[in-house]
C-alpha cells in the first residue's frame, strides 16, 4: 500500500468518503486542500460501464473544453503543400516531414499533439510503435487525421483534449488548473461528462456512468454525485 505524506493525509481527512458532493462543492474542496507550491492540474476520473474487451464497446474521442486545460500544447503536423502551408499560418509549432520522422523514430518527442492529413499517414505509421502506446497516434475519431488542418489546430489551441477508456473502463483526463475559477473547472467537468455520454456504445448495458471522481495532481480524489452532474 502507498504511503502518503502529512499534507497529503491532513488534505484526505477533510474529504468526506461517505459523501457524492455536488460538482461545484467536489471542485472546492479540491482548491481548498490542494497543497502543492505549482500550480496543480485538476483532473476528472469517471468509472464507465462498459466491456473494454468487445470491439463494439470502446470509448474514445476529443471535445473542445470550454475554458481549456491551462496547458499550451504543442502541436505537430505532417502535411505537404498547400495544406503544410495553412498549418503554418495556424499556428503550428512544427510542421513535420521525412526528417521529423527520423528525429521520432530515434527518440525525439518535444511535442503534445500529433495531426496529419489523410495523405501522409502511409509514412507516420512508421510510427506507430513509438506514438502509439504514448497515445499520439494521429487518430480519425480524435479529429487528428483530417485535411481541416486549420481547424484541428485551432481547437487543439483552444482547449481541445482527447480521451480513452483504459482496460477497466475507466477514463482520466484534464480539466484546467487549481487557480481556475470553481465555475470554470465546473463547466469543463459537465462538458466533459456530456462527451462521454454521447460517446456511449449502443451494445453497453446497465448503468454507464458509475462514478466520477476529481483530484489535483498531488492531491486525494473527491466523488462526484452524477445524476447532479448530468442531470439524468
Amino acid at each position: 500500500m502507498a504511503k502518503h505524506g502529512k499534507n497529503y493525509l491532513e488534505a484526505a481527512s477533510k474529504v468526506d468518503r461517505e459523501k457524492l458532493y455536488d460538482p461545484s462543492d467536489a471542485l472546492n474542496l479540491v482548491k481548498e486542500i490542494s497543497t502543492a507550491k505549482f500550480d496543480e492540474t485538476v483532473e476528472a476520473a469517471f468509472r464507465l460501464g462498459i466491456d473494454t474487451k468487445r470491439a463494439d464497446q470502446q470509448v474514445r474521442g476529443a471535445v473542445v473544453l470550454p475554458h481549456g486545460t491551462g496547458k499550451v500544447k504543442r502541436v505537430l503536423v505532417f502535411a505537404k503543400g498547400e495544406k503544410a502551408k495553412e498549418a503554418e499560418q495556424a499556428g503550428a509549432d512544427i510542421v513535420g516531414d521525412e526528417e521529423t520522422i527520423n528525429k521520432i523514430s530515434q527518440g525525439w518527442l518535444d511535442f503534445d499533439v500529433v495531426v496529419a492529413t489523410p495523405d501522409m499517414m502511409g509514412q507516420v505509421g512508421r510510427l506507430g510503435r513509438i506514438l502509439g502506446p504514448k497515445g499520439l497516434m494521429p487518430n480519425p475519431k480524435t479529429g487528428t487525421v483530417t485535411f481541416e488542418v486549420a481547424k484541428a489546430i485551432q481547437d487543439i489551441k483552444a482547449g481541445k483534449i482527447e480521451y480513452r477508456a483504459d482496460k477497466a473502463g475507466n477514463v482520466h483526463a484534464a480539466i484546467g488548473k487549481v487557480s481556475f475559477d470553481t465555475e470554470k473547472l465546473a463547466e469543463n467537468l459537465q462538458v466533459l461528462a456530456e462527451a462521454l455520454i454521447k460517446a456511449k456504445p449502443a451494445a453497453a448495458k446497465g448503468t454507464y456512468m458509475k462514478s466520477c471522481n476529481v483530484s489535483s495532481t498531488m492531491g486525494p480524489s473527491v466523488p462526484v454525485n452524477v445524476p447532479r452532474l448530468t442531470g439524468r
